[in-house]
């Protein structure tokens, strides 16, 4: 049946028995190609029977679909219509692994990030009604999203509307990984009030067939705010803050769903649809391991394992020096947002749950939770991706940096991140770390470096971040590991003319220009590891006109505002002899694809850096310098 849906709303023409046959069906093609290419298994095979009943009940790109976080988007571009790319998914040219207005007309919000599609779903619904046009609007969110304030900050909003805004909760029980807090809580209650459901729809269709009186008592009802609405309304939580609630409803049962649909379709006014669906359904290895099949490389369909062994991550390096590190400070916290397992604190959390914090979808409050844990005496280290710190600024601008308070930020997923591609990549940290007063800001050339940070930093006083990379750990350089001083960088190779200043992982491409440029110049490049890129070794900056006449500057992170910036404006002030050439990201969203693609089309690959370098250094030596 696949073969017959070629384009938009051709799901359509499907006969109505034939559906389930339809997505069982998606299933084996998501399963057999997430097999080759990776990507996000789990949460697409759960939405495969709600993603049909949506393209059966709305009629595409007029209606507007909207998905949270957007990586259960699969079946949703499959209907319509780019099967025939899911060989190319996530690589560089090829589909993307979460919606894009660029691929098709049938997205209508690039999402990547948690928490925004009832914001977005808002704001069309008010675009609709100010040009008095006449389509649907659906924002489709998780459970997991569920737990982010920016959900409840739409919700509040979107209460006040008169014209119809569909909210489908999709109800898993879980986001990435186990879902934490009182609105879990309060799901799990829904969960089991399909009987209270299905009175409050017995009573509501009895009470509208009663000629005059009967609309008008519904209406009451919904208003009113005694105990009877308990009985009759299970979603009561929704209900008070003027949202209508429909459900719970099985999320595997397409006839249902159309039906349900259909019906929030004619309401007027705002109405959430609550759906339970089941995590990997369909795929056993999915179903027990949701988590480890959230965002899966390439993997054994028959048996779900990987196909492909790595060495350690610097996740893993985190995790191993956070559990040693709990034993031997009991004033040692930790705290993340939704990624326990990402961020690798799972090993921490099983040895001291008491002292393992998931808060949910929800750095703004991770951050000053964390900040006032440090004023009561605790040692808190925050653990989130790169991309997603982005969302507390202010808190720890605000709340960790004005107070000076001694709070670790680990930054994983620091840098480029390969497929997941532009919302995903953590290429913003130093330029937003460098505005901070009292911020610390530290990056690891190798495994044992981190190690060492993450003993540095926990000892320290004050704020302090230390930003890593996505994969796995380099295991070069172990002979250089000289003790960590504050702001002091570590000299590698000694050479002259030309001095390679790298941060973190860039310090092993440093190592790879330093040969090229001895094989094209015959020039043996000093090579320093940071270390600190804020403060930044001032000392070894001011050495370097004696021997050298080029310092580069190299770091994968975007340009503006970033490290190079900062210390090409220190030698501009200094009216140091020497000349900055900074190699960076350019201020620009790169497209997903793998990190090697990444670096060579930005230019931060080790030969497009020594081609610049030349270039750079020749120009000096033409002008005499």
């Amino acid at each position: 049946m696949l073969e017959k849906i070629q384009k938009p709303n051709d799901v359509k023409k499907i006969p109505a028995e034939d559906l389930p046959a339809l997505a069982e069906e998606i299933r084996s093609f998501i399963i057999e190609s997430l097999g080759k290419t990776g990507g996000h298994l789990a949460s697409n095979l759960g939405v495969v029977e709600l993603t049909i009943a949506l393209h059966r009940v709305f009629h595409l790109p007029e209606d507007k679909l909207i998905w949270d976080v957007g990586h259960q988007s699969y079946t949703h571009k499959i209907l319509t219509g780019r099967r025939e790319g899911f060989d190319t998914l996530r690589k560089e040219g090829g589909l993307s692994g979460f919606p894009k207005r660029s691929e098709s007309d049938c997205d209508v919000f690039d999402t990547g990030h948690s928490s925004t599609s009832i914001s977005a779903g808002v704001g069309y619904v008010k675009a609709r009604d100010l040009k008095k046009e006449n389509y649907s609007v659906v924002s489709i969110i998780g459970d997991g999203a569920l737990t982010g304030g920016m959900a409840y900050e739409a919700m509040n909003n979107a209460a006040g509307l008169k014209s119809n805004f569909i909210i489908v909760l999709n109800d898993n029980e879980m986001s990435i990984t186990e879902n934490v807090g009182g609105i879990s809580t309060y799901l799990s209650g829904l969960r089991t009030a399909s009987a209270y459901t299905d009175l409050k729809m017995d009573v509501t269709r009895a009470l509208n067939k009663i000629p005059g009186i009967g609309p008008g008592m519904v209406d009451a009802m919904r208003k009113t705010k005694s105990s009877i609405k308990q009985i009759i309304i299970p979603g009561m939580f929704f209900e008070d803050m003027g949202i209508t609630y429909l459900g719970p409803v099985d999320g595997h049962s397409i006839p249902q769903l159309i039906k349900i649909l259909q019906e929030a379709k004619r309401y007027e006014g705002p109405i959430l649809v609550h759906v339970l669906t089941q995590k990997g359904r369909g795929y056993e290895p999915a179903v027990r391991h949701p988590a480890r099949f959230h965002g899966a490389g390439p993997y054994d369909v028959k048996t779900g394992l990987p196909l492909s062994k790595s060495n350690p991550s610097y996740t893993d390096i985190f995790s191993t020096v956070m559990r040693k590190m709990g034993d031997r400070d009991k004033n040692v916290v930790a705290v993340t947002a939704a990624m326990l397992t990402g961020v690798g604190l799972k090993r921490f959390s099983n040895m001291f749950p008491e002292r393992c914090f998931d808060v949910g979808i929800a750095e703004e409050h991770a951050v000053t939770f964390a900040a006032a844990m440090a004023l009561g005496g605790m040692k808190p280290v925050v653990a989130i991706y790169s991309s997603f710190l982005q969302r507390a600024y202010d808190q720890m601008m605000h709340d960790v940096c004005m107070q000076n308070l001694h709070v670790v930020f680990a930054i994983d997923r620091a840098g480029l991140v390969g497929a997941d591609g532009e919302t995903h990549h953590g290429i913003f940290d130093l330029s937003y770390l460098g505005t901070m007063p009292n911020m610390t800001v530290m990056a690891p050339k190798n495994l044992w470096e981190l190690s060492d940070m993450i003993k540095f930093a926990v000892n320290y006083d004050g704020p302090i971040a230390i930003r890593y990379p996505r994969g796995e750990a380099y295991t070069g350089m172990e002979e250089f590991r000289a003790p960590i001083e504050k702001g002091k960088s570590e000299l590698i190779f000694q050479g002259n003319q030309i001095a390679l200043l790298a941060v973190g992982n860039m310090v092993k491409t440093a190592e790879n220009v330093r040969e090229l440029l001895k094989a094209h110049l015959n020039i043996d490049a000093t090579l320093i590891n940071a270390r600190f890129v804020k403060p930044f070794d001032l000392e070894q900056i001011n050495a370097l006109p004696r021997d050298h006449v080029l310092l580069v500057t190299l770091e994968e992170n975007v340009k503006t505002g970033g490290f190079g910036e900062q210390v090409l404006s220190y030698v501009a002030g200094e009216n140091l002899p020497l000349q900055v050439e900074i190699a960076a990201l350019p201020d620009e969203f790169i497209p997903h694809g793998s990190v090697t693609y990444q670096l060579k089309l930005s230019g931060m690959d080790a030969e497009s850096i020594a081609l610049r370098v030349e270039e750079h250094y020749r120009r000096l030596e033409q002008n005499g310098e």
